[in-house]
């Protein structure tokens, strides 16, 4: 399945979604198009993941597919009052994602957020003898409103999108930040880093974008306690983590939300970022 008639490779793959992809990938179940619930002996594994950062609030929304299973978390991380607020519920919970829209209505929180959302990038890169596709956008404008416990916050920031759906190992580890910032020009930046998924050294989903451009950087190691990527530095400010062991699925999942400071790639260095990174390691 990941070669040609000729023996070639058809993967990795990198382009833009919604282009024309090459006639080697036409043998691959690819979205928009549904793809397999298996492959073989592996569940399709799906989420969408929304990442807002700024300087007041920082925030994530997410509905998530492993299997036959569903879930949906959010997190809010209210940086003035030092607050973090998060639940994860089973099927879509109190969660509704959709393309150019968050809603949340949870308990004492309520987000309602419209994204300016774009084509993104998609990769596609094999996973053993299966694959994984991915899309990812930075730089996303983003603006509404955000409620904790009855105040209301007008909120104007940019986001970061992983739409994902592949058919991963059924032990998977990976290493992942997603941020957005300025650089001392003033130039609006947004990153999408990983190890350990969709990482080949060429068309991987690593991305940088600058003033809206996106370029693939060069392969990145994190640090193991996640106070480094790269040549960017992290200082977590409040972490979300969830350990789950439910038959067939165990994981460990960690992701704090921060600042960072440092360069993203040659030439782009941060005058300030926000995002998060995260650790997870998983068997499903």
């Amino acid at each position: 399945m990941l070669h040609d008639s000729d023996g070639e490779p058809t993967l990795p793959y990198r382009g833009r979604f919604g282009a024309r992809r090459p006639p080697r990938l036409a043998a691959l179940a690819l979205p928009p198009a549904a793809m397999p619930a298996r492959q073989g002996r592996r569940p399709l594994k799906a989420w969408r993941y929304v990442g807002v950062f700024g300087p007041e609030l920082m925030l994530c929304v997410a509905t998530v597919r492993i299997g036959p299973a569903r879930q949906a978390f959010w997190a809010v991380w209210d940086r003035q009052a030092q607050r973090l607020y998060e639940r994860t519920r089973p099927g879509r919970g109190r969660v509704a994602l959709a393309t150019g829209r968050i809603r949340v209505n949870d308990g004492p929180v309520q987000i309602a957020l419209d994204l300016t959302e774009g084509p993104g990038v998609e990769a596609i890169c094999p996973s053993g003898a299966a694959y994984g596709w991915t899309r990812k956008q930075g730089d996303v404008p983003t603006e509404g409103i955000v409620t904790l416990d009855g105040r209301r916050h007008e909120l104007r920031a940019r986001a970061v999108i992983d739409d994902t759906a592949a058919y991963y190992e059924r032990h998977t580890r990976w290493r992942w930040s997603a941020g957005v910032g300025t650089t001392p020009q003033g130039a609006d930046v947004a990153w999408n880093l990983v190890s350990g998924v969709n990482d080949p050294p060429a068309a991987s989903e690593r991305s940088v974008w600058l003033d809206g451009v996106v370029s693939e950087p060069q392969p990145v190691s994190f640090s193991e306690d996640l106070s480094a990527v790269g040549q960017l530095r992290f200082c977590a400010e409040a972490t979300r983590e969830r350990r789950e062991n439910r038959l067939l699925v165990r994981s460990h999942y960690r992701q704090p939300f921060g600042t960072f400071s440092g360069s993203l790639a040659p030439g782009v260095q941060l005058a300030e970022g926000y995002g998060v990174m995260e650790a997870h390691d998983v068997w499903w």
